[in-house]
């Protein structure tokens, strides 16, 4: 039981902080441990037709880890309401309420993720892989951390050139007081 938990726990980690971009594309139903691994992506692409949902309170259970991205994902009531009545929710009403990024046609799915698989493969790794960590560490500062942080950030992407190298050699030490990773 325990290491099972602990290792779905790990593989959710790992898929939120993967420092390349995670794109989850949904058909059909997502539900329980599916919705934590689609929650834990970056964009989630979904067709008109999907459905998404918390079962785990119908059979005596709490969906504990995937509590945790839902809560990082959603606003607090709608998250409890969704958890506690445990109602599947239509593919747009989990857009309105911020569970996924786009809804699109059934038929135009794959062409929808097609595109932005393209659209980001055209971008700067570094600076994605920069950037995601940034955003990461941040979301759980205060504002004058998350600041100065954020502004350091802004500073190592100055220190590579377009290919990733960096132009930089020498680094300063960077120690803030409520850094996350």
């Amino acid at each position: 039981g325990r290491k099972v938990f602990a290792r779905y726990a790990d593989l959710l980690k790992r898929l939120a902080t993967f420092p390349k971009p995670t794109v989850a594309r949904v058909k059909g139903f997502c539900l329980a441990g599916g919705m934590g691994f689609m929650l834990a992506c970056d964009i989630v692409i979904t067709s008109d037709d999907s459905w998404f949902g918390t079962p785990e309170v119908n059979v005596g259970l709490w969906p504990m880890m995937i509590g945790a991205l839902i809560f990082r994902n959603v606003p607090r009531k709608k998250a409890m309401e969704m958890i506690l009545l445990a109602d599947r929710i239509k593919a747009a009403d989990a857009h309105a309420m911020g569970l996924i990024t786009r809804v699109v046609p059934a038929a135009g799915l794959d062409g929808a993720v097609g595109d932005v698989l393209k659209s980001l493969a055209a971008r700067s790794p570094i600076g994605i892989k920069i950037g995601k960590e940034a955003f990461q560490a941040a979301e759980g500062m205060d504002l004058e951390d998350c600041l100065l942080y954020t502004s350091d950030a802004a500073d190592d992407l100055l220190c590579v050139d377009r290919g990733g190298r960096r132009i930089i050699k020498k680094k300063k030490n960077k120690q803030h007081t409520n850094t996350q990773t």
